[in-house]
C-alpha cells in the first residue's frame, strides 16, 4: 500500500491569506484599496473603492504604455502607470493589497514604483 503524499496548492494558500487579509483590509472612496493580482506572465494592479464596489483606476502590463526587458521591470512601469492615473483621478492616498502574496519581487518593485510617483501607503 502506497502512501502519497501531495504538496499544498500554492494559489489556494495564497487565497486563503488574501481572504484573511481582506478581512482587514477595505478601501474607500477617500482611501481607496491598491489590489496587485501577479501571474506568470503578466502583473495588475487597480485602485479599488470597496463601498462602491468600483475600480477607480487600473494598469497592467498588457498597457501599450507599459515597457521594461524583465518582468521586475514591467512591474515598476506598472506601478509608475497605475499611481499616474491615479494622481490625474484626483487619489493620493490608498491601502495596499499585496493580494496575499509575499512582498517580494514584482510585488515589492511595484508597491515601490507607485509610492515614489505620488500615492501614499
Amino acid at each position: 500500500m502506497k502512501i502519497l503524499i501531495t504538496k499544498p496548492d500554492k494559489n489556494k494558500t495564497r487565497q486563503k491569506r488574501h481572504i484573511r487579509v481582506r478581512g482587514k483590509v477595505s478601501g474607500t472612496a477617500k482611501c481607496p484599496r491598491l489590489n496587485v493580482y501577479r501571474s506568470n506572465k503578466n502583473i495588475y494592479a487597480q485602485v479599488i473603492d470597496d463601498v462602491a464596489g468600483v475600480t477607480l483606476v487600473s494598469a497592467s502590463t498588457l498597457d501599450e504604455e507599459v515597457n521594461g526587458k524583465t518582468k521586475t521591470e514591467q512591474a515598476a512601469s506598472v506601478g509608475v502607470l497605475v499611481a499616474k492615473r491615479a494622481v490625474e483621478k484626483g487619489i493620493k492616498e490608498v491601502v495596499f493589497d499585496r493580494g496575499g502574496y509575499l512582498y517580494h519581487g514584482r510585488v515589492e518593485a511595484l508597491a515601490d514604483a507607485a509610492r515614489e510617483n505620488g500615492l501614499d501607503f
